[in-house]
């Protein structure tokens, strides 16, 4: 029987590799619903700028987890955030929720990854939560601190994602 050459073998091995890669990087995050950051002009979130998202929630069935995302430098000049989410709903119908994040800790480290001066945290906002309608969501994300400008924000925005089941 012919063997097979070192370089088919190579070639193989390469071939099977690439694509058990190609599987794993397409279904990496098969659980994300949406996922989307806004970048905050010259850094400095002013109270009058929304962050806008638009998003399609495809049932009423799956529960989802939401998470803030915020993008912070040293600059930022505290150890929380508080941010109105404004939800329109397919129907129309809207709601509005103030929630404070915390992004340091007592000690003043950042939490969430970060390198030299700038800091990527995902905060979680709502978990096992289901959507009361499907369709297409309107979401305005806006800070709601007691500074009209907000200094030392990159960008913020909103990821969800469907819930592990238990």
């Amino acid at each position: 029987p012919p063997s097979l050459s070192s370089f088919h073998l190579k070639l193989i091995i390469f071939f099977v590799f690439s694509i058990i890669a190609l599987v794993s990087f397409s279904s990496c995050d098969n659980k994300m619903l949406y996922d989307e950051n806004r970048d905050v002009k010259d850094g400095v979130w002013d109270i009058k700028e929304h962050l806008v998202f638009d998003f399609d929630v495809p049932d009423t069935v799956t529960k989802y987890n939401f998470y803030f995302n915020i993008r912070n430098t040293d600059d930022y000049p505290y150890s929380n955030i508080y941010v109105f989410f404004k939800t329109t709903f397919p129907n129309g119908k809207s709601g509005i929720d103030t929630v404070e994040f915390p992004l340091a800790d007592d000690n003043g480290r950042w939490y969430g990854k970060g390198q030299g001066d700038v800091h990527d945290c995902r905060l979680v906002f709502r978990q096992g939560v289901r959507f009361p309608l499907a369709g297409k969501y309107h979401m305005e994300v806006e800070q709601a601190m007691r500074m009209e400008q907000l200094p030392g924000v990159l960008n913020a925005g909103i990821r969800i994602e469907r819930a592990e089941k238990k």
